[in-house]
């Protein structure tokens, strides 16, 4: 059985800056690596990494755009490795436009729970900064006339909150 961890103050302070409900959040992550993880382990890392083994990950765009979700993707790393165990640098800002192979994040956590956690902050890192950076290419076409961009309801099942605050970031 997997145990999830409690966000940090610090992941909990970001998260509401950007006007999101930290404990939607969490409840999303440990859904999402519930799903990933089908109720069991990472039975990969767990038979292939030593269990006190400690690795730093770094973040890259893979392409020019628009960041979003920095702090998703901590709040991700907080419930897996726990806020004890693990340490996120936010390397940009949500909303900073950067270019291909810029690192935007740092973290530092066990081996084994990193490697749980990797590819669900980083699917949602890729999709809000992905949203942000559409976002951004139609406000910046808009530039010199009188329309706007606007968000709608149109958005996936449950990542509402996250798709708006990505718009509000591009």
């Amino acid at each position: 059985m997997f145990v999830f961890h409690p966000l940090s103050d610090d992941v909990r302070h970001h998260l509401i800056a950007g006007g999101l409900d930290p404990d939607a959040v969490a409840a999303l992550v440990r859904g999402a690596i519930a799903e990933d993880l089908a109720g069991g382990i990472d039975v990969t890392s767990t038979a292939t990494v030593p269990a006190d083994q400690r690795s730093v990950d770094e973040f890259g765009a893979r392409s020019t755009g628009v960041v979003s979700g920095l702090a998703v993707a901590a709040a991700v790393i907080d419930t897996v490795c726990g806020a004890a165990s693990s340490d996120v640098e936010f390397l940009v800002a949500d909303g900073a436009r950067v270019q291909a192979g810029t690192v935007v994040a740092r973290v530092e956590a066990p081996t084994r729970l990193l490697l749980t956690a990797e590819r669900t902050a980083l699917n949602l890192l890729c999709h809000m900064s992905g949203v942000a950076t559409l976002t951004r290419r139609w406000a910046d076409a808009l530039t010199g006339t009188s329309a706007v961009v606007r968000d709608t309801r149109k958005t996936l099942p449950g990542l509402r909150a996250l798709q708006k605050y990505a718009v509000r970031c591009g």
